[in-house]
């Protein structure tokens, strides 16, 4: 019996609750725990200001590139576990949060399932997620929109900065 095809796979990583720097750093050790799952890489840290609702502290944001055999519905589970052991609470949209997992990309699938929309509807739209899923993967293509570096300057004007 063969094994499941692995596919690479993006995931956003966001925090501003409870030491948001050490949250994101063990969230990264949490995805690397993936069952059937390695951590391949991780961006530095970024500091971003709230997207929507504005009331509450900056963001800390980074992007993991994983190889996965899990499924793209399965892999989407474990981000929500992963949230929950964190003690994510979501009272409302854009909510301060203790940890926030994003799945960006999963290969080259394109999909719109409840639930699940593949690639995420507003990765291009969030240099939060551009200048960290690009440090890692600078030819990053998101299927549908073209290249991630293409759609980095359209959101030059949100402030986002590397942390040393």
């Amino acid at each position: 019996m063969s094994n499941p095809p692995s596919h690479r796979a993006f995931v956003a990583l966001g925090s501003n609750l409870a030491e948001p720097e050490a949250q994101v750093k063990q969230a990264f050790a949490a995805l690397a725990r993936l069952p059937q799952t390695r951590l391949l890489a991780q961006s530095s840290l970024y500091r971003s200001a709230p997207v929507g609702y504005a009331e509450q502290p900056d963001f800390i944001n980074a992007v993991a590139l994983l190889e996965t055999e899990l499924a793209a519905h399965d892999l989407l589970q474990s981000l929500l576990e992963i949230e929950r052991s964190f003690g994510r609470i979501r009272d409302f949209r854009n909510a301060p949060r203790t940890l926030d997992l994003d799945l960006l990309l999963y290969g080259n699938s394109m999909l719109h399932e409840a639930g699940l929309t593949l690639p995420h509807p507003r990765m291009h739209e969030r240099a939060f997620v551009l200048l960290p899923l690009l440090e890692i993967a600078p030819d990053c293509a998101i299927p549908g929109k073209g290249l991630a570096a293409d759609w980095l300057a359209q959101v030059g004007n949100q402030a986002i900065v590397r942390v040393a």
